[in-house]
């Protein structure tokens, strides 16, 4: 116990503690399913004028130190903008492109090199009592991508803005297999050497589906996909997306990212999360957490309502486990799941179990039992428990059974509230009568189905 600790009452410290251990335990399946994947993370100059940029290098740092592979991706239109201003040049823009012209292409140049900088010196930070205590991250950048002109479009010549046109993925590739960030500016070279200013988002999302990314991150100005209307979605798949953008149903900023993320998405990315700068610890936020922050958008639906298989087992125990410590359920041991895992149905949310319920059927008595029915406590209260009892209904139907059974302790008044009616022990098949526990004294409740 630290000094702050002390001086306050024990309780509040107990509390104190007993929340940061549940915390830590809760985002343990996300550190797992995150543990060697690959992350490119894409974010704006504005990120960094908003004075933002330690604060997220402070969470990318933490992430690399969980063994998450990261490209870091930067923009630069208020800086080049700034530079511009400072030389006392015009902006110019056709078509929402830059018009990049020799001497915006000089601002664009040092306008990157200036961030590039920063944001190196950023991961070199190492002061005691700080996120970047004892870090050691090293950063490499480069030449990673190719690029050409944008050329003539409608009569406009774009000069030197240019878009991707190959980068490589097995330099960058090599990069990440040393244990190091990859830092990629929005700037390209053609073969003949010449540079070109290109947009941030086309940078990132060409890296993340060259180097098949697992996740592309976009740290944007807005708070996610919304529509004209102002909804915010929180997931989307490609085809509610193409949708959205084919009505021309989302608002101009919401279009503009979701292309991209779409455009990654048909290139293998398998999510695409488009989150806000100015919320603080976003990334992590999105990461870490059920519900995340901003939009997701994948290849499909993350939410899986189906039938377990073994490799479902560890996620089912964890779920489990604080319900049996404290009495609600009978202990089951990992051997018993595993043998009775076919009678188990999950709920699943991009690879974590967050709910479980298991069918036991009694042919004979055309009745089936419906145990371990649980929801993790974080994800309550949103009727899942709910959609795991129609499933099992259905399941139970499917196999010719008319009544449904529970055996409970505690949430008799759940279960009466979805149609079913006290019964007794003796109404039970005979089966499940001989093993009935009398010590637990578990009410039965029963519906037909």
């Amino acid at each position: 116990m630290n000094d702050a600790d002390a001086s306050l009452p024990s309780s509040l410290v107990e509390a104190t503690h007993a929340q940061f251990v549940a915390w830590l335990r809760d985002v343990a399946p996300y550190v797992h399913a995150h543990r060697g994947r690959t992350f490119v993370v894409a974010f704006g100059g504005e990120l960094i004028e908003a004075g933002r940029l330690n604060a997220l290098v402070h969470d990318l740092s933490l992430l690399h130190a969980m063994g998450i592979r990261l490209v870091i991706v930067h923009g630069s239109r208020p800086q080049v903008q700034a530079q511009l201003a400072l030389k006392g040049l015009e902006a110019r823009f056709a078509q929402g492109m830059r018009i990049t012209d020799a001497a915006a292409l000089e601002c664009a140049k040092e306008a990157s090199g200036e961030i590039r900088l920063d944001i190196e010196a950023a991961f070199s930070q190492g002061l005691p009592n700080t996120p970047m205590a004892h870090s050691k991250v090293r950063v490499v950048s480069g030449n990673f991508v190719t690029a050409r002109p944008v050329g003539i479009l409608d009569g406009v010549d774009f000069l030197h803005t240019g878009v991707v046109r190959k980068v490589d993925a097995d330099a960058i590739r090599h990069a990440l297999a040393a244990d190091t960030i990859v830092l990629a500016s929005p700037l390209g070279f053609s073969p003949t050497g010449e540079a070109f200013n290109l947009t941030m988002e086309d940078v990132a999302t060409s890296i993340a589906t060259a180097i098949r990314a697992d996740k592309l991150i976009l740290i944007t100005d807005i708070d996610g996909v919304r529509d004209r209307a102002g909804k915010l979605y929180e997931e989307l798949t490609i085809a509610q997306a193409e949708n959205l953008l084919a009505a021309d149903d989302a608002d101009a900023d919401s279009a503009f990212n979701l292309r991209f993320a779409l455009r990654a998405c048909r290139g293998g990315v398998q999510r695409v999360h488009v989150i806000p700068y100015a919320l603080d610890g976003s990334v992590l936020i999105e990461l870490f957490t059920h519900d995340g922050v901003g939009t997701m958008l994948s290849i499909e639906d993350l939410e899986a309502l189906r039938e377990a298989t073994i490799d479902d087992v560890g996620g089912i125990l964890k779920l489990l486990e604080p319900l049996e410590a404290d009495g609600t359920l009978v202990k089951r041991p990992r051997e018993l799941i595993e043998r009775e895992i076919d009678r188990f149905t999950v709920l699943e949310h991009d690879g974590v179990i967050y709910g479980c319920a298991a069918l036991y059927p009694f042919p004979e008595s055309k009745m089936g039992e419906m145990a371990a029915l649980t929801v993790h406590p974080s994800y309550q209260n949103y009727g899942d428990g709910a959609r795991l009892l129609k499933r099992i209904e259905a399941r139970a139907k499917a196999a010719g059974l008319e009544k449904l059974f529970v055996l409970t302790t505690r949430t008799a008044h759940w279960f009466l509230k979805r149609g079913f009616a006290l019964a007794d022990v003796d109404d039970l098949p005979v089966e499940r009568k001989k093993l009935y526990n009398w010590q637990r004294r578990s009410q039965v409740l029963m519906k037909t189905i």
